[in-house]
């Protein structure tokens, strides 16, 4: 288990006592019902020690956990904040075309600029998927080339 939970892929199980107690239903007197929360997400690599260093280095992550060749990251306070922690999972299957998800980051502490040069240099490549130059983010790759696009928006 990595981090203490059950990675989620390949037959292993989260525990039921991560997720958060169930707190009301339709029409309690709280008058919300709650849903699922977005706490993990799970990325099939060749060289998971090296996704997990490039992402730690661009989400100022930490690792939480490493099992079986699967290593998790996430934020400094660790599992269950805002953020989701991601899993580099160990896969010898090759990336085939354009992924069908992909991340998009913001610049926290810098503007769009500043940002893609140290992404730049810290390993991300820029990636062309067809755009016109016009579009107000970048789209870069990591080190296994996934696509992951660098949005405009300063975040606070």
């Amino acid at each position: 288990m990595v981090g203490g939970r059950g990675v989620g892929r390949r037959g292993a199980t989260h525990h039921e006592d991560d997720a958060k107690a169930w707190s009301g239903a339709a029409g309690s007197s709280y008058g919300r019902v709650v849903a699922s929360r977005f706490s993990e997400l799970v990325i099939d690599c060749r060289d998971p020690q090296r996704l997990a260093d490039f992402w730690c280095q661009v989400l100022d992550f930490v690792v939480l956990g490493d099992e079986g060749g699967a290593i998790e990251v996430g934020p400094r306070e660790g599992f269950g904040g805002l953020q989701p922690a991601l899993i580099f999972s160990p896969s010898s299957e090759p990336k085939t075309g354009k992924l069908r998800l992909h991340m998009d980051v913001n610049p926290v502490d810098r503007d769009q600029d500043a940002e893609l040069e140290r992404l730049l240099a810290i390993g991300a490549r820029p990636a062309d998927i067809g755009q016109t130059g016009e579009e107000q983010w970048h789209v870069l790759l990591d080190p296994e080339d996934n696509e992951f696009c660098l949005l405009r928006a300063r975040l606070r």
